[in-house]
């Protein structure tokens, strides 16, 4: 009798045998005891820069995802991931002040504003106080500000705009604004870049906050 063989059978067959040695081919993770533990936080806090909080919660993921090794009686030990992380930040390895110094200044060198750097480092776990030690100040925020709308080219920054109050022109600035708001910047000073008649105002502007505060840097 002749073996009929249904359509793509072979296919299926050799489809489900190459998953079955894909899956015998990746070798489980061994469960984890504090010795590994240990070097998985040390791994993480050399290769990412991170803070106390975002090594907890990256070591809880660790634990639920290869669990706890068995000792030789067959029992397991409960790991100490808080009092890890204290340890690691007592050495220096984890620093979420520097941290903060970190971030903050990445983000308002791409044109965000203090409302996002807030949310990123609430986000990372960073204390109120420490948060509140890195929030950029005013000539940091106009800068961040004045960078994103040169970036996007809102305002003086973009293509002339004939006057008037036309719908279209009214849609433009509303967009202008909500981009300019979401990026965390404060609504005054949103307006005055999408009101300034020039670059150069804006620029007198953001010389004249940095002169209050001490800063001549460039942006």
């Amino acid at each position: 009798m002749n073996r009929i063989s249904s359509p793509g059978g072979n296919d299926q067959v050799g489809s489900q045998s190459g998953a079955k040695r894909r899956s015998r081919g990746r070798k489980k993770a061994n469960p984890l005891d504090e010795t590994t533990l240990r070097d998985l936080a040390l791994s993480y806090a050399a290769r990412f820069a991170t803070t106390g909080a975002k090594l907890e919660s990256y070591l809880a993921r660790k634990i639920r995802e290869r669990g706890v090794a068995e000792d030789e009686d067959g029992r397991t030990r409960d790991l100490d991931v808080p009092a890890l992380v204290a340890r690691l930040i007592e050495l220096g390895y984890v620093n979420d002040d520097a941290y903060a110094r970190m971030k903050s200044r990445d983000l308002t060198a791409r044109g965000y504003g203090a409302r996002r750097v807030d949310q990123a480092l609430y986000a990372a776990g960073v204390d109120e106080h420490v948060r509140e030690d890195h929030k950029p100040g005013e000539a940091e925020s106009r800068a961040a500000a004045t960078l994103l709308a040169r970036k996007r080219r809102f305002g003086p920054f973009g293509e002339r705009q004939p006057a008037g109050d036309a719908p279209e022109s009214r849609k433009r600035r509303e967009k202008q604004v909500a981009a300019m708001l979401r990026a965390g910047h404060l609504y005054d000073h949103v307006r005055f870049i999408l009101d300034a008649s020039s670059i150069g105002m804006i620029e007198e502007w953001v010389d004249e906050a940095r002169e209050e505060d001490g800063d001549h840097g460039n942006f």
